[in-house]
């Protein structure tokens, strides 16, 4: 059982994260179908495309494309799986729906895709938390390194072109290579943002 152009996954801890540990108690996050933040984008490989020349393997974590998984309601509010669904509890990804695999206890990025975590912002006019548009690389890949940027760097991003994603307890942008628009000297001031509620214990 393989098919020629896509990966066949299973959801690596169910369809949908929509619980949270707290203490001793969990909470439910979620109840909507529809959101797709609540929708898993960890995915276990069971087969690889026959037709590609990949360094994932089976057996392998990857990080996905939100849609994978998602349960949708049609115009009859009937509810329908996505268009990956295979059978039972597998479904086809294609290889631009990877983001990062992870074989050997560390992360990889697929193609021009990296992860960016946000800072703590220093503002003390406004109410969010986050300084907007700037971070430090967590997650590169060989464009960025060819322009000698590498994780640890400070860099500044494009707005709109960033996606949020948990990974490792920590809440990372993923987005692309040409999306980095700068790289900054550090100042001494800049602290790591990762909000409780990113961190499953």
């Amino acid at each position: 059982m393989k098919s020629l152009f896509d990966f066949i996954v299973e959801p690596l801890n169910g369809k949908y994260d929509t619980e949270i540990k707290v203490d001793d108690k969990s909470l439910i996050t979620n109840v909507n179908l529809e959101n797709f933040r609540a929708v898993s984008n960890m995915a276990k490989v069971i087969e690889v495309p026959l037709a590609l020349n990949t360094k994932i393997k089976k057996g392998d974590i990857i990080l996905i494309h939100h849609n994978v998984f998602r349960t949708f309601r049609d115009m009859k509010d009937k509810q329908r799986a996505s268009r990956s669904k295979f059978i039972d509890d597998l479904f086809f990804v294609k290889m631009d729906q990877v983001y990062m695999y992870k074989n050997s206890g560390s992360w990889t990025t697929v193609n021009n895709r990296c992860f960016i975590k946000p800072l703590l912002s220093d503002n003390d006019l406004t109410l969010d938390k986050e300084r907007e548009l700037i971070g430090i690389l967590k997650y590169g890949n060989k464009s960025l390194e060819a322009l000698k940027i590498t994780p640890g760097d400070l860099l500044g991003y494009t707005p709109d072109g960033e996606y949020e994603f948990i990974i490792d307890d920590e809440r990372l942008y993923c987005m692309k290579s040409n999306d980095i628009v700068i790289k900054y000297e550090y100042q001494g001031n800049e602290v790591e943002y990762n909000p409780s509620w990113a961190k499953s214990s």
